[in-house]
């Protein structure tokens, strides 16, 4: 090989090398800054291209300098997708990614990848939730963040201040891990048996299920809200929806879930938010793409529930 191309491949595999150590934390601040995992490994490639061509010379820090690229292209999306969020069909939840194995979501902390948390971000500017990402999933400098967000410090420790409030605000301190695990445990055993007393005796009072079909199958187009009306709906549907299929234990954004199949097919992927007051949400994932999606990211065997 002559050596100029010999040179060539030696820079590219180099080139290559580095961003693969730094591809899960840019997956990790895309996916949560989207809540979609299609459209962050998407924007993942469209920055991997860029650096390809980036004169890398001058670029004195390569996390640095993708972190920001990663997090602007993140918050045009973001933008965009808001008007795509008004014209979906029914409730919508953030797309699921198997953690089991900590697969590429680079996380150091892992409150900013539940999906409880997903949801309250999506409330948030894309730029308010950036900072918020950065600061408190990846422990960012306030100074790299308002250099990344191109925005004075001050502001961006507002946007951050104003952020952790609104999640305080809209969610109650969760359980343990094994004490969500068990409380889904337990809701598995009484919704398969369409048990009213038991299912009311699991859930808090103002209790909420959500289910996302994105329009393309039968699922509920609007939250059920309350103990007795979700007590209610899980006690009717318990037959019909159970009959023939079957549970496995997975892991899901950091929690335990319960993928539904009937035969070979997935057609739910069930987790929860809970406090101390019992079960508050109930998500059903039930869009055939983020199923399907899911289920390509599974990083080990299914354990039945």
């Amino acid at each position: 090989m002559p050596s100029g191309e010999s040179d060539a491949t030696s820079e590219l595999d180099e080139v290559a090398s580095e961003f693969v150590r730094l591809r899960p934390r840019l997956f990790g601040i895309a996916y949560r800054m989207l809540g979609d995992a299609t459209e962050a490994e998407d924007l993942v490639q469209d920055v991997w291209l860029r650096w390809q061509n980036t004169d890398r010379s001058a670029v004195t820090h390569p996390g640095a300098y993708l972190a920001t690229a990663v997090t602007r292209l993140a918050i045009n999306v973001a933008r965009s997708a808001r008007s795509q969020r008004e014209a979906y069909v029914g409730p919508w939840l953030p797309e699921p990614v198997d953690t089991s194995a900590d697969p590429e979501v680079g996380a150091e902390r892992g409150e900013a990848l539940e999906l409880a948390v997903l949801l309250l971000l999506e409330r948030l500017s894309p730029t308010q939730r950036a900072a918020y990402v950065l600061r408190d999933a990846f422990d960012y400098s306030y100074e790299a963040i308002s250099e990344i967000l191109q925005l004075e410090e001050a502001n961006v420790r507002q946007l951050v201040s104003r952020a952790r409030k609104h999640i305080a605000e809209g969610r109650r301190a969760p359980v343990s891990t094994d004490q969500h695990r068990r409380l889904l445990s337990a809701f598995l055993v009484a919704a398969q048996a369409g048990d009213f007393a038991a299912l009311e005796g699991l859930f808090a009072a103002d209790v909420v299920s959500v289910s996302d079909g994105g329009g393309i199958i039968g699922a509920a187009r609007v939250p059920v809200v309350g103990r007795p009306r979700v007590t209610k709906f899980m006690a009717i549907v318990a037959n019909k929806f159970w009959r023939g299929t079957t549970t496995a234990w997975v892991e899901a954004n950091g929690r335990a879930g319960i993928l539904v199949s009937r035969g070979d097919t997935a057609i739910a992927l069930l987790t929860i938010s809970a406090s101390d007051e019992g079960i508050d949400r109930l998500m059903w994932i039930m869009n055939p793409t983020k199923l399907a999606a899911f289920a390509r990211s599974l990083s080990g065997a299914r354990r039945p529930a």
